[in-house]
């Protein structure tokens, strides 16, 4: 039987139940966090390391009577530094109190709202780090990775798009504790709601406040635990077909593979549009679920506003 792990979903789950309200629409703002798998800090702090074997041991055969050369395995320590996502909400008193179903109600609402924007709000940092349309006070992502930054890197594919300032990527990417996960102190960090008064512009106003917080960051395994197609663009032919992905797919170790790919509507709708070209009945292609049996995530957390990388 398949080890089962707790996931970014479950842990979301069991905190919304508390604020007495559904995970369906949040999750679905989210879709790839729902399916990380979630790690403890490995010191329990604000600091999460994790070792990456990158020196192979000397073996060989020999002779008989004859000796060989040994050397031992070695490994790196990857240090990551977790940072706070704050979604901590404020509800006017009077506003609360005039609410038809009850201050509570009021309050459990956006508290729901709020958390469901962290949860995209992460799922956009772990794509983009600090570049792009993602958080400069934000932990590092998949483009702030030396392995992913440059199209002569071993795991990137290049599409060949040329038109400045719109491109996008496709994630291939091997879920797991050894692989990529992500990483949160042990629970989100919701307090009690307190009434307390509050300075505006023009003075002060009572309002009910909740503070809520996690520290997050993202462990981004190995060399070979993500692919990026990138530089996929508008131009003629430099949109995302399945011979990209092929090739992307062909980077990834024997026996290794990606669990799923990510992309956005652009992406999406030109990988459908592409096999629509190449079917031979002339019917449109339906909305692709995977590729080569790897399944398919379609995500608002990926711009197509991309600088180009060389």
């Amino acid at each position: 039987m398949a080890d089962s792990y707790l996931t970014v979903s479950d842990f979301v789950a069991d905190k919304l139940d508390v604020l007495q309200t559904t995970t369906s629409n949040i999750l679905n703002d989210a879709p790839f966090v729902s399916q990380l798998l979630r790690l403890s800090p490995s010191g329990g702090g604000t600091t999460h390391k994790y070792t990456v074997y990158t020196t192979e041991p000397t073996v060989g055969f020999r002779s008989e009577n004859a000796g060989r050369n040994m050397s031992e395995s070695g490994d790196t320590v990857t240090t990551l530094t977790m940072k706070i996502l704050d979604f901590s909400w404020v509800v006017d008193q009077a506003t609360a109190k005039g609410w038809a179903r009850g201050s509570a109600d009021l309050i459990a609402r956006e508290g729901a709202r709020h958390l469901g924007a962290a949860l995209f709000k992460w799922e956009k940092q772990i794509f983009n780090g600090t570049v792009g349309v993602g958080d400069s006070d934000g932990h590092t992502g998949f483009r702030n990775s030396t392995y992913l930054d440059a199209v002569a890197d071993t795991m990137v594919t290049n599409a060949g798009g040329s038109t400045a300032n719109t491109g996008s990527s496709v994630y291939l990417i091997r879920l797991g504790e050894n692989d990529v996960a992500g990483v949160t102190s042990d629970d989100f960090m919701i307090g009690d709601t307190i009434s307390q008064m509050l300075g505006a512009a023009d003075g002060y106003y009572p309002a009910y406040v909740t503070p809520a917080s996690i520290w997050t960051a993202l462990q981004m395994g190995g060399a070979y635990s993500v692919g990026r197609i990138a530089n996929l663009t508008a131009d003629s032919g430099k949109g995302l077909t399945d011979a990209l992905i092929a090739t992307a797919l062909g980077k990834f170790p024997a026996g290794r593979g990606p669990d799923l790919i990510v992309m956005n509507r652009r992406s999406r709708n030109q990988l459908q549009a592409s096999r629509t070209a190449t079917n031979s009945t002339g019917a449109p292609a339906p909305f692709p679920m995977e590729s080569f049996g790897v399944p398919i995530i379609t995500t608002d957390a990926i711009s197509s506003t991309e600088a180009l990388i060389s």
